[in-house]
């Protein structure tokens, strides 16, 4: 049943001491020339071994899967400079999806949020501004001062709008994040990790993709004063979000999600020494992310994953499902050395119930994340009636089946 369910490959997994096919999600993207993972620093842990980088911080994961690809120091807390405006957009999309906030509203520039150093989107003092010309003032521009423009607005004060933000870093489960404003102006107390970062970035482009293409945009100009967007790989065409950043204790840092054929990932490196560094090892740890995984759907939601015996029921087997597609993120090369196992107990004793528990499908092996998926009944399987059990208990001590 399960070779007949995952189609044709070139390559194969090893199931339950017998081969079978996966079918690939997505075709293998064009790459030229050499392993773009060429030296270039220290290493990272990476399912196929160490990679080198010149970041200090670094974690590449799937998007769709979950699947770590690439972690260096990905759970210590960093200084995340401007890559903190992250969570303050978050709460600003979160208030849009609402009906809190519209993107016509006018928001009032209060003299704080005009003297505010750092990265700026230029908004005069006493001037009311656009929710969404501050969106992109934070998004393309960096700006500190639309940052708080946003805050003050939504949460009353820059200081109870970072009550929100650590309240919903929590929610997030970002427990390496600790935040003292919102815009990343240093501060020694606040802290993110590459893979906290990762989190939320996922989450905005899960929970509110109806905002996400302020990121692709490439340049915005507000008050007579055009500037472009700081991320380099968006620059390039080769990202299509997030966030940059740059501090003297953080070095560069920069947060990226590029889909490539139908495939995410979302890279997160900080602690470069130059704008340039960061460019190069962004767009090369990318490419290798892309050249060397894909993602490989295993089964389809309804698929029958196996057939399980029936005791005493209007049918003699049910069949068992995942109950949602299961796909999972392989180093290209190595798929042949993932097992997938399937542990039940049979027969199952009449009645099943559709939806039922019965057994578990488990997936290992070098370089592959394990997973565990519980399997379900496929349908309902009533209980024979008093006649039809005698009948099924006879036959069983007469035939032995």
């Amino acid at each position: 049943m399960l070779t007949r369910r995952l189609g044709l490959l070139a390559s194969s997994l090893v199931f339950a001491g017998r081969a079978v096919h996966a079918q690939p999600k997505h075709p293998h993207p064009a790459h030229k020339g050499n392993d773009p993972a060429a030296p270039s620093g220290r290493p990272g842990d990476t399912p196929l071994g160490p990679v080198d980088t010149a970041a200090r911080w670094g974690f590449i994961q799937d998007f769709d899967t979950g699947a770590s690809l690439f972690e260096k120091q990905a759970d210590d807390e960093m200084p995340p400079s401007s890559m903190t405006k992250l969570m303050t957009l978050y709460l600003v999309y979160d208030q849009l999806k609402q009906g809190k906030l519209k993107l016509e509203d006018q928001l009032p520039v209060t003299e704080k949020a005009w003297r505010m150093q750092g990265s700026k989107m230029f908004v005069a003092l006493g001037s009311s501004v656009k929710v969404e010309d501050l969106i992109r003032g934070v998004v393309v521009q960096s700006g500190n001062d639309a940052a708080i423009v946003l805050a003050e607005a939504i949460g009353g004060s820059e200081e109870q709008f970072v009550e929100k933000m650590n309240a919903k870093a929590k929610e997030l489960g970002m427990t390496h994040t600790f935040f003292k404003n919102c815009t990343g102006w240093p501060d020694p107390e606040q802290h993110m990790s590459c893979r906290d970062i990762a989190t939320l970035a996922g989450d905005i482009i899960r929970q509110f993709s109806e905002y996400y293409h302020y990121d692709e945009e490439k340049a915005f100009r507000y008050n007579g004063i055009e500037q472009g967007n700081r991320n380099p790989m968006v620059q390039k065409g080769t990202a299509d979000g997030l966030k940059t950043g740059h501090t003297d204790a953080g070095g560069y840092g920069l947060v990226a999600s590029s889909k490539r054929n139908g495939r995410r990932v979302i890279l997160v490196l900080n602690g470069m020494a130059t704008m340039r560094e960061r460019a190069e090892e962004a767009e090369r740890l990318m490419d290798w992310a892309f050249f060397n995984f894909e993602d490989v759907m295993l089964f389809s939601a309804g698929d029958a994953v196996e057939t399980v015996p029936v005791w005493l029921g209007t049918s003699r087997s049910v069949p068992l499902i995942a109950g949602r597609d299961v796909m999972v993120t392989m180093p290209r090369n190595w798929r042949q050395k993932a097992s997938i196992k399937v542990a039940y107990n049979a027969p199952l004793n009449a009645p099943v119930a559709k939806g039922f528990v019965a057994g578990k499908l488990t997936v290992t092996g070098d370089g592959v994340p394990q997973l565990d998926i519980p399997l379900m009944a496929g349908a309902d399987v009533p209980r024979l009636g008093l006649p039809g059990r005698a009948m099924a208990v006879l036959s069983k001590y007469v035939t032995g089946t």
